[in-house]
């Protein structure tokens, strides 16, 4: 694949964007392998995690300058091609059924944010700096901003959609775009490791049910709600994932699936 490189370590894979010289800008190559990529992750049952990073110094700047200046001449229906691709993109990490975790140094920067925004945990340096910069240059965070409002609410979008502006990890973090940010890279990658280790001690249906959980109840109306939380818990008890987390609670020892 171009521009991507994909590894595995035993049950977590790490997807990390490689065009470092254009500091992990997307083309339509790179959108292509990231949906494809997630795609078959989607169907690896043995699959706990997955760590999305970017080579370099930047994790993602948002569009490649000379992808947008092919796409100058597109036509409306050209152009809701290329959109409708990028969606499909963030829907394949979105709905990626086992948490993500985005590894943000440098920059995220307007699809750079949206890939923020579809992971489930944000670790960023402190030095970091993100925007929804698009309108800077006369267009609009539209295919992102179905993922973003979920994540840190109407008035924050707002107030950021429309002017640009750049935000610090503080910022970022208060608004709940970033949910943990460190002194540098090495922390970065300590911290990383450390949710690894969370991720492999927790249930591996269990994880994922519970991912699946917060997406579901989106949908559903408050009474549906209740009934669908009441089944989900026990059909998960007395799975035989459930049963064995208790049993090795009482026991006080580790759980099978602990490796």
């Amino acid at each position: 694949m171009t521009g991507l490189r994909v590894t595995r370590d035993g049950a977590i894979a790490r997807v990390t964007l490689d065009r470092p010289e254009v500091r992990n800008a997307f083309n339509a190559a790179l959108i292509a392998d990231l949906r494809s990529t997630f795609d078959d992750l989607a169907a690896d049952s043995a699959l706990r995690g997955v760590v999305l990073a970017g080579e370099g110094p930047t994790f993602c700047a948002g569009a490649d300058m000379e992808w947008m200046r092919a796409a100058f001449g597109l036509s409306v229906e050209e152009n809701e091609r290329d959109a409708a691709a990028m969606q499909a993109m963030f829907t394949a990490i979105d709905t990626c059924p086992v948490p993500v975790i985005a590894r943000v140094q440098g920059a995220a920067l307007g699809g750079g944010m949206g890939l923020c925004a579809v992971s489930d945990i944000v670790v960023a340096t402190a030095d970091a700096w993100f925007g929804f910069t698009e309108v800077k240059l006369g267009i609009l965070p539209a295919v992102i901003s179905t993922f973003v409002l979920p994540k840190i609410g109407e008035s924050h979008a707002r107030a950021l959609f429309a002017t640009g502006q750049r935000l610090d990890a503080r910022r970022a973090h208060q608004i709940g775009l970033v949910h943990e940010v460190v002194g540098d890279e090495a922390a970065l990658d300590a911290r990383i490791e450390e949710l690894l280790v969370e991720l492999r001690a927790a249930g591996p249906t269990a994880a994922r049910s519970a991912k699946a959980l917060v997406r579901e109840l989106r949908t559903l109306e408050p009474d549906a709600a209740r009934l669908h939380t009441v089944s989900l818990i026990a059909r998960q008890r007395t799975s035989k994932e459930g049963q064995e987390g208790l049993a090795a609670f009482l026991e006080k020892r580790p759980p099978g699936w602990r490796d």
